[in-house]
């Protein structure tokens, strides 16, 4: 993969890290770049970013506090992302992954051609939200 592509994912990545730029952003960001999506992994503490063509680069996310928990809940996780949508004060990409993770998701994949994010657990149970119109 091209330099100056690796170079955007890293810094999407560690925007939303920081809370320097919002969800919104980073998506466009990584879309004017090429890809076409990316798969946060929370057990291995990475993230893929995907071209169309198949070449995709791996990313070690900062991590969070926390274990996976067995048990999925898709409503804890939908009340996280509607935390995450409302951007308050206190919110962080930290804080929403540990919380996510003790609702039981192991990850999530997000699809720009989809305008989804797919949030999935241990279990294969899956929660699905759409990018908002």
């Amino acid at each position: 993969m091209e330099a100056h592509r690796i170079r955007t994912a890293q810094d999407c990545l560690d925007a939303a890290d920081d809370r320097t730029m919002p969800f919104p952003a980073i998506v466009g960001r990584l879309i004017e770049a090429g890809f076409e999506g990316y798969v946060v992994d929370y057990r291995r503490n990475t993230t893929t970013y995907f071209l169309p063509d198949g070449d995709s680069v791996v990313l070690a996310n900062r991590g969070s506090d926390g274990t996976v928990a067995e048990r999925f809940d898709p409503q804890a996780i939908a009340a996280q992302v509607r935390w995450a949508q409302a951007d308050p004060p206190d919110y962080s990409y930290a804080a929403f992954s540990r919380s996510v993770k003790a609702s039981g998701c192991a990850g999530y994949i997000v699809s720009f051609p989809g305008r989804r994010v797919l949030y999935f657990g241990r279990s294969a149970d899956i929660h699905v939200e759409h990018f908002p119109q």
